[in-house]
């Protein structure tokens, strides 16, 4: 009941429906130039508005049947006040009829209509037809409103509204002036329901306008709805009061969930679901509000300054602040697209509740997912330790100190054997040789060349010929390049490459074999993936650039899928042979 106790609560949406053009919010691009055809009398006979729901298109259909008709048009507008338009407003004259095709769908009510469409208007100068929702008309209803559609009476308008505009069939569009409605701001929905509010003595505040504004989703309608729910509560209608008025207290939950999840806690995220599920929760709707929140968070990494008004509304900015800290865009990426994939599959489903659980341990923890996520996961996870692990200069000054005395004292143990091998490339790694040392460890300090070592060896009493051995050792690690046979001379090639290139290829790298001949460098991937991800500019360019200046001139690079061919035995000798002749103390018979 109103205050006064006479007549029935009238729906704020319906109350405060604008009575003019000038009224309207949110679509000046239209109701200007509705306003000057009905001003100059240069009005269509047809006439279709399409959006989505809540932005206007009714509302300006009959606001356009009384400016029509209007005895009395102020620069366009109705005046309200002469008999057509209080008539029109009421329902009282059936000149001007509102149609739902949802319910008159069928061909016999469209050749119903066209039959009295042809009778002149009782009461108003046109006879109006609003058909609403357009695209629910089967084909043959649409097919017999094309004739009276293209040549109407003089006294005749058509006015077609719908809200998915690829429903309707061309040959209509063709015959009407089409307008398109967008979604009203929130800023412009906030300022029309601070100003209902104001004129009906509700305590609105700025943060409730605009996180009503914001739930509104473009529709001013929806709006005004969610503002009288809210008023029906009573008192100060703030955030807190929208939150708990319309339910969306459990977002609290969600927002715990989602806290779970990013502290990679599988055991806790499983106990809030099963929480949420025995108190009514369907797990459709828990993953529908975690995706929801995951594009919060993503909006709100990529747009913190202009993104407010791509938000849900859903969530306070202070929730979104302490969740979305510390957590990369990657990673809200990953949980977007496993959110979604997984609510589309719950469809099919045999058992929702076991795979909404499966989704969370593959949200909590990436390398359950078992593609090459799971991979850069475990990448990303070692170089971030490794990179805390190096941070504090203290312990990088004291490793330094304990490392810094064992490379000048190695020389004085042996002072032939470092000078050989400071520059050859790693032990040999043929099949041939029954035993192999180990690779160098990652992470870790790879160390290829130790210049520290050369500088005491001219010290030391050796023979005269010592010297032209070193020179020997140095151009040493060119001669694998000039055949194809040297697997060490490959890896030292690959490890230089993958300072050059991001994480996710580096795993790839290390699966492939590479061999030079002549001019040729051929690297040869295990399968198709390898080869696919390796297979681009960044790579060949790297891999190209590192074998030129290794091998001292141009060099052509390819790439294949398969296994390297094996050096022959006698291939296998001769270059045992080249490894031993570069050391004193080596005999090979």
């Amino acid at each position: 009941m109103k205050p006064g106790g006479v007549g029935l609560y009238q729906a704020l949406y319906r109350k405060w429906r604008p009575k003019t053009f000038s009224d309207v919010i949110g679509q000046p691009h239209i109701t200007e130039t509705l306003r000057k055809q009905v001003a100059e009398g240069r009005t269509s006979h047809a006439y279709l508005f399409t959006g989505t729901r809540g932005t206007g298109k009714t509302t300006c259909a009959k606001i356009l049947a009384k400016a029509v008709n209007c005895e009395s048009p102020v620069d366009g507008d109705p005046c309200c006040q002469c008999p057509a338009c209080l008539g029109i407003e009421n329902g009282s004259f059936l000149d001007v009829l509102e149609l739902d095709a949802a319910s008159n769908n069928g061909v016999d009510q469209v050749r119903a209509l066209r039959d009295e469409a042809v009778y002149a208007p009782a009461n108003v100068k046109k006879r109006v037809y609003i058909v609403d929702e357009v695209h629910m008309l089967s084909t043959p209803a649409f097919n017999a409103l094309l004739k009276i559609l293209e040549e109407p009476p003089e006294h005749l308008m058509f006015i077609l509204a719908t809200t998915e505009l690829h429903k309707v069939p061309a040959t209509i569009l063709s015959r009407c002036q089409r307008f398109s409605f967008k979604r009203i701001t929130p800023q412009d929905i906030a300022k029309r329901l601070e100003y209902v509010a104001k004129q009906e003595k509700i305590d609105l505040t700025a943060d409730g306008a605009e996180l009503l504004s914001r739930l509104a989703d473009g529709a001013l309608r929806d709006g005004l709805s969610l503002l009288d729910q809210c008023a029906a509560v009573g008192g100060t209608v703030d955030s807190r009061a929208v939150l708990e008025a319309l339910g969306l207290a459990g977002n609290l939950q969600t927002a715990q969930l989602m806290e779970r999840i990013l502290g990679r806690d599988a055991k806790a995220a499983l106990l809030l679901l099963n929480q949420l599920y025995a108190g009514g929760k369907d797990v459709g709707a828990v993953l529908g509000e975690l995706s929801t929140l995951v594009r919060d968070l993503l909006l709100r990494r990529t747009a913190p300054e202009g993104g407010a008004a791509l938000l849900s509304g859903g969530y306070d900015n202070a929730t979104l602040d302490r969740l979305g800290k510390d957590v990369p865009a990657t990673r809200l990426i990953y949980l977007a697209t496993t959110l979604q994939r997984a609510s589309a599959d719950l469809y099919y489903s045999a058992n929702r509740r076991t795979d909404a659980e499966l989704c969370l341990l593959r949200l909590c923890d990436e390398s359950l997912s078992g593609d090459l996520t799971a991979l850069e996961a475990r990448i990303r996870r070692l170089e971030d330790r490794s990179a805390r692990q190096a941070d504090p200069p203290a312990s990088a000054s004291a490793s330094a100190t304990q490392v810094s005395p064992v490379r000048q004292t190695a020389p004085v143990a042996k002072p032939a054997q470092p000078e050989a091998t400071a520059q050859e490339a790693p032990p040999w790694e043929e099949p041939p040789l029954p035993e192999e040392p180990p690779l160098p460890q990652e992470p870790g300090v790879r160390v290829f060349d130790i210049p520290e070592e050369r500088a005491p060896a001219p010290a030391e009493s050796a023979p005269a010929p010592a010297p032209a051995k070193s020179a020997e050792t140095e151009v040493a690690p060119a001669a694998p390049a000039a055949n194809g046979g040297d697997g060490a001379w490959w890896r030292t090639l690959a490890e230089k490459c993958k300072g050059r290139l991001p994480v996710m290829y580096r795993a790839f790298l290390d699966m492939c074999v590479g061999q030079i001949e002549g001019d040729l460098l051929t690297v040869w991937a295990p399968d198709e993936i390898t080869y696919g991800r390796l297979d681009n500019d960044r790579v060949r360019t790297a891999l190209q650039e590192e074998a030129e200046q290794s091998a001292g001139k141009p060099v052509r690079l390819t790439l294949r899928v398969g296994e390297a061919p094996k050096a022959t035995p006698q291939e296998n000798l001769k270059n045992l042979l080249k490894f031993g002749s570069q050391f004193d103390n080596i005999e090979i018979k």
